[in-house]
C-alpha cells in the first residue's frame, strides 16, 4: 500500500523562507529511517505557489492561472511517499514525522492512500497503465 504524507503549507512556507538547519536535520533523520526500513519511495519540499500555476478546466477549455494562491490552508509545502504493508504501519510512520515547521510552530500533515491499479475494475485502460508502470520499472 502506498501512502502520501503531505505537509500543509503555511504563510511562512509560502513566503519562501527556508527551514532552519535543525529542521532539515530532523527531516533527514526521519527520511533516513524510512529508507533503512525500505518504505521510502520519494520525498521533497515544494517551492511556494508564487512560482507555480494551475490549469483550470471549464466548458471544454483550459486556462492557466499563475500563483500565488490565496488559500494557504489548501496548499501543499512538501510530501513523502511511502509503501508499507498496512494503514496502521503508515499511521505509525506519520506519528513519527517531525513537526514540519519546528516543534513550537503550528503545522499540519495529511496522509492519504494512493489508488492502486487493483482498486479499479479490469479494463483495457487499466492494462495500459500496468504497461506504463512495467516500462517505467524496466528503465
Amino acid at each position: 500500500m502506498r501512502f502520501m504524507i503531505m505537509v500543509k503549507a503555511t504563510a511562512t512556507s509560502e513566503s519562501g523562507a527556508m527551514p532552519d538547519e535543525s529542521l532539515i536535520a530532523a527531516m533527514a533523520t526521519y527520511h533516513e529511517e524510512l529508507a533503512k526500513a525500505g518504505v521510502l519511495l520519494d520525498a521533497t519540499g515544494l517551492q511556494p505557489s508564487s512560482k507555480g500555476w494551475r490549469v483550470r478546466y471549464s466548458g471544454g477549455k483550459r486556462t492557466i492561472v499563475d500563483g500565488p494562491f490565496a488559500e494557504t490552508k489548501e496548499l501543499i509545502a512538501g510530501y513523502t511517499l511511502i509503501q508499507v504493508r498496512s494503514r496502521e504501519e503508515a499511521m505509525e510512520w506519520a506519528r513519527r514525522f517531525p513537526a514540519p515547521f519546528g516543534e513550537m510552530a503550528d503545522g499540519e500533515i495529511e496522509v492519504r492512500p494512493l489508488f492502486e491499479l487493483e482498486d479499479f475494475e479490469p479494463s483495457d485502460a487499466v492494462e495500459r497503465f500496468r504497461d506504463l508502470d512495467a516500462a517505467r520499472r524496466d528503465e
